[in-house]
């Protein structure tokens, strides 16, 4: 570092003590955000599943209304049971991502109170052996 000829290596130990505990910080912080964004990813993926199943069958209803013809009733007839089935199936998908992120989201423990879980520990331990 270029600095280090104007702080005395004090000064640098204490510098280099409060970057690492910001660095931890934002680890932390960068991991509650990397949780909300697979959050915000799975109800966007919903939303892509329902827009393309209202689509479908949207398309199912507008040909048979409007062309009223043997081929128009049997595209509908294809169009809106694919349409509710990618409705259906996306909306599983969701609900089973959406558990899966609560189990991950509780199952995290931020470094912090991990670190004043082992504290806590120690000094039980401690206790102890007095």
């Amino acid at each position: 570092m270029e600095y280090d000829a104007y702080m005395s290596p004090e000064m640098m130990d204490e510098v280099r003590r409060d970057l690492k505990i910001k660095e931890k910080a934002n680890g932390e912080i960068k991991d509650a955000l990397a949780i909300e964004r697979t959050s915000f990813a799975n109800e966007r993926t919903f939303l892509a599943y329902l827009r393309t199943a209202l689509s479908l069958i949207i398309a199912g209803f507008s040909l048979h209304q409007f062309f009223k013809s043997e081929i128009s009733v049997w595209l509908a007839c294809i169009l809106i049971p694919t349409g509710l089935y990618i409705g259906y199936k996306g909306y599983l998908k969701f609900v089973k991502k959406r558990a899966f992120i609560k189990r991950k989201r509780e199952a995290y423990v931020p470094a912090k109170q991990m670190l004043a879980l082992l504290k806590a520990e120690k000094a039980q331990e401690k206790k102890h052996k007095a």
